[in-house]
C-alpha cells in the first residue's frame, strides 16, 4: 500500500519514512526532492525566487502527477496537505499518517536543523513557537483528516506495521 506521512516541518517524516519504508521492504519518496529533481534546485530556492503560491501549485501538480508505486512510503512537506485537495488526493491514493508532536518540541528540532527551512527563515526562541503554534493550528484540520495520528517521539516502525 502506499504510505503518505504528513506532519509539520521538523516532525520527522523523512527519518521515520525512511526507516519504514526499510522496515516494509517498500521505496521511500520525498516529495520535497522531487520537488527539487523537476526544479533543478532547492526547495528553499525556489520558494525564495517564486513565492509560496507558485510553490504550492507545483507542490500540489508533482503530488498529483507523479505515478508513485503501489506499495511505497511518501514523505511530504508540511504544508503538502493543507492545500487545494492535496489531502483527499492523498486520502484516496493510500493511508495517510500524521506525526503529530507538541510547538515546543518542533521548535527544539528546527533550532538545529541543517537544512534552511523557507517559512522560518530567521525566527528565534519565542517567535519561532508562535509561528509554530499558529500555524499548526491552522493546518490541524487537514491534518486530522488521517488515517492515523501517532505521537511523534519514539516513533517505531514495528508499532506502525501492527497499526496498518
Amino acid at each position: 500500500m502506499r504510505i503518505f506521512l504528513i506532519g509539520f516541518m521538523g516532525v520527522g517524516k523523512t527519518t521515520f519514512g525512511k526507516r519504514l519504508a526499510k522496515r516494509l521492504a517498500v521505496p521511500f519518496i520525498d516529495l520535497d526532492h522531487l520537488i527539487e529533481e523537476h526544479t533543478g534546485g532547492s526547495v528553499a530556492d525556489y520558494f525564495a525566487t517564486h513565492g509560496e503560491d507558485a510553490f504550492r501549485l507545483l507542490e500540489k501538480e508533482i503530488l498529483q502527477q507523479t505515478n508513485f508505486p503501489e506499495n511505497a512510503v511518501i514523505s511530504t512537506g508540511g504544508g503538502a496537505p493543507c492545500f487545494f485537495d492535496n489531502m483527499d488526493w492523498m486520502n484516496a491514493q493510500g493511508k495517510t499518517i500524521y506525526i503529530q508532536m507538541p510547538a515546543t518540541a518542533i521548535a527544539d528540532r528546527l533550532k538545529n536543523a541543517k537544512e534552511e527551512r523557507p517559512l522560518i527563515k530567521g525566527l528565534k526562541g519565542e517567535s519561532l513557537i508562535n509561528f509554530i503554534e499558529e500555524r499548526l493550528l491552522a493546518r490541524e484540520l487537514h491534518y486530522k483528516k488521517a488515517h492515523l495520528t501517532l505521537n511523534g517521539h519514539n516513533l517505531n516502525p514495528e508499532n506502525v506495521v501492527e497499526l496498518l
